[in-house]
C-alpha cells in the first residue's frame, strides 16, 4: 500500500471517530436539555410526560394549598391568560408565595405538573420573556416590583 493511502485511510478513520463522539454528546445533551415555558406554551403545546421542562409564571392567588403533615403542596402557575396546577413535595423557598415570580422545573403528566424543583424570585431573570411581557402589560409587573421595593428586596433596575 502506498504512502498516501495509508494517510488517507488513517484520516477517514480519524473523521469517523470524531464524527460518533460528536453524536454522543449531542445525544447527550439533548436527553439533559430542560426547556423553559409558559403556561400557555403547556396549554397549546401539550408537551410528553417524559419531557422534562421549566415552567415560569405566577403563583395564582387563593391556589396554594399544604397538606397538613406532610410537605406536599399544590398551586397554580399562571401567565395571566393560562395557568397549570403543580403538585411539590418538599420546602418551599422564602420568597414563594400568590402573586410572586416562580419556575418549577419537573414533568407535566395527566395535567398536572409534577414539580421535582421549585425557585420563586420577583424580576423577570426567573421567568419566559414571553410571561414577563404579560405581566408588564396588564400591569401585575409594576404591583409586583412596588411589593418588593416595600419589602426591602432589590428589584432589576437596582432600586431597594
Amino acid at each position: 500500500m502506498k504512502r498516501k493511502h495509508k494517510r488517507l485511510t488513517f484520516v477517514v478513520i480519524a473523521l469517523l471517530l470524531l464524527a460518533g463522539a460528536a453524536a454522543l454528546v449531542l445525544t447527550a445533551f439533548e436527553e439533559n436539555i430542560v426547556f423553559f415555558h409558559s403556561p400557555t406554551d403547556v396549554v397549546t403545546k401539550h408537551p410528553g410526560p417524559d419531557r422534562r421542562l421549566r415552567l415560569g409564571g405566577l403563583v395564582e392567588e387563593g391556589s396554594v394549598e399544604k397538606e397538613a403533615g406532610s410537605a406536599m403542596v399544590r398551586f397554580r402557575i399562571t401567565d395571566l391568560a393560562n395557568s397549570v396546577p403543580v403538585v411539590y413535595q418538599g420546602i418551599l423557598p422564602d420568597l414563594f408565595r400568590e402573586g410572586q415570580g416562580v419556575v418549577a422545573e419537573g414533568r407535566l403528566r395527566d395535567g398536572v405538573f409534577q414539580a421535582d424543583g421549585v425557585l420563586a424570585k420577583h424580576d423577570e431573570n426567573y421567568m419566559p420573556p414571553e410571561v414577563a411581557d404579560a405581566l408588564k402589560q396588564s400591569g401585575k409587573w409594576d404591583e409586583m416590583s412596588e411589593t418588593m421595593k416595600r419589602q426591602g428586596h432589590v428589584t432589576k433596575d437596582g432600586a431597594k
